[in-house]
């Protein structure tokens, strides 16, 4: 049975994942460049001022948190075990050259999580607790395609038990084992009481919870990037021009990787930048609607600098590590490449501690703001009475994923992913006159 499983997700993993998705994402990204004539360069420095100078202002306008507790809880859902095992991965199997179409995922990304934010929040609405919610489901009822916000829905509350929970949770414990020997059952068991303490207080503990977490993670595993980076002063050309050549002329390592070509580095980057920004995916804004906002464009800043923090300074960070300790020729993958690659770059045990405290700090992070997400969908589907049975469900899938091995569950995660991906940006599509306006709106009103 666990066979059939398998092979029937490989060949449904193979559609959702192959040219069309690929043409879709990009496609879409491409077209929101010019719908919003590049909002995320032209207003980049807006949006990073927007986050970091509003940091200790009161809030303006609806909600049930603040912007940046909205936008701590997307970084925490964001920011998990894809940006080390995940860039990781990409590197692995689609060459140097992958680390280049991430970064193409993570520019156009950037416009795409800013659309759907927008959207996001101009069509939410209060549930029957006063929980402020929204998301594609929401949008896509308001413009007479309810069935597909249902099917969005379904795709959202069942694929957070797989990308969201036990992969994060199978992280944790795996890690932790090879680390330190502790017993995946003792892990499983301090996760569930770990997360039940904030998931079961709903969604403003979980905010306040990622306000402090995620600046702390972020801030700590960056450090211990750079490090290794200014220790390799004189192989960071050379790294760029590895991925350089790996995105145009397909060159594979000498070290096992003679399978690369050009369209693994692409199909790599793309799938790993989306699984790790979730841009296009329709994650974020589920939670950036519950945000206190006086304008959606203006919460849609949020966005930009989400997959600005997520893509282009954290997973290029870990890509290069990776590239100037040269632990890409290894042979090895995920986070045990990782691994390799702080052990290269930082004396004694610290590449270790530092790898192992990272995947760990962004493993939990990532179950407790999925945990909101899975809830938002099923919400939609049964009802604000469905939240709760629906927290306890999710910390009996946090043991179970510690305690089991996943890789099916990994894979299946994956092809939900870009299930989850196609209704969210019809979503945007349909939207698009109404971003537009908005967008104007807002922009006119700031210069006024």
């Amino acid at each position: 049975m666990l066979d059939l499983i398998t092979r029937a997700n490989a060949w449904l993993n193979g559609l959702v994942w192959g040219p069309p998705m690929l043409v879709l994402l990009m496609g879409t990204g491409l077209l929101l460049l010019f719908v919003t004539r590049g909002v995320q360069f032209r207003h980049l420095g807006t949006a990073l001022g927007e986050v970091l100078g509003r940091l200790r202002r009161p809030s303006t306008g609806e909600g049930s948190v603040t912007p940046f507790q909205a936008v701590a809880t997307a970084l925490a859902s964001t920011v998990g075990v894809g940006n080390i095992a995940g860039v990781a991965t990409a590197i692995a199997i689609g060459g140097p050259g992958s680390l280049f179409w991430l970064w193409i995922s993570g520019l156009l990304g950037m416009g795409t999580k800013f659309a759907e934010i927008v959207v996001a929040l101009h069509y939410r609405e209060r549930d029957a607790s006063g929980i402020m919610r929204g998301g594609a489901m929401y949008t896509l009822r308001k413009i007479g395609l309810p069935w597909l916000g249902g099917v969005f829905a379904l795709f959202t509350s069942l694929a957070a038990f797989g990308i969201g929970n036990m992969v994060q949770a199978n992280s944790v414990a795996q890690s932790l084992q090879a680390s330190f020997g502790v017993a995946p059952a003792l892990v499983g068991g301090v996760l569930v009481v770990l997360a039940g303490m904030v998931i079961l207080g709903g969604i403003r503990r979980i905010a306040a919870f990622a306000e402090v977490l995620v600046p702390f993670m972020a801030i700590l595993y960056v450090a211990g990037t750079l490090v290794v980076l200014l220790t390799h002063l004189p192989e960071i050309p050379g790294a760029f021009g590895l991925v350089f050549e790996g995105a145009f002329s397909g060159s594979a390592a000498t070290g096992g990787f003679a399978g690369s070509t050009i369209m693994l580095a692409l199909r790599y980057g793309i799938a790993r930048g989306l699984f790790s920004n979730e841009a296009g995916l329709g994650s974020a804004p589920l939670v950036h609607a519950a945000a206190s906002t006086d304008h959606p464009v203006r919460q849609g800043m949020y966005g930009i600098f989400e997959v600005f923090v997520d893509t282009l300074l954290i997973c290029t960070t870990t890509g290069l590590v990776i590239l100037v300790t040269g632990a890409w020729e290894s042979g090895e993958t995920g986070a045990a490449l990782s691994g390799r690659a702080f052990a290269a770059g930082l004396p004694g045990e610290w590449g270790h501690l530092v790898v192992t405290t990272a995947l760990v700090l962004f493993a939990f992070s990532t179950l407790i703001g999925w945990s909101f997400y899975g809830e938002t969908g099923i919400v939609y589907l049964l009802g604000s009475r469905a939240a709760v049975p629906y927290r306890l469900l999710w910390l009996v899938f946090i043991y179970l994923g510690a305690v089991g091995s996943l890789h099916v569950v990994w894979d299946i995660a994956d092809t939900l992913n870009g299930l989850m991906a196609i209704p969210n940006l019809i979503s945007v599509l349909l939207s698009i006159p109404l971003l537009r306006r908005l967008q104007r709106e807002f922009f006119a009103r700031s210069a006024a």
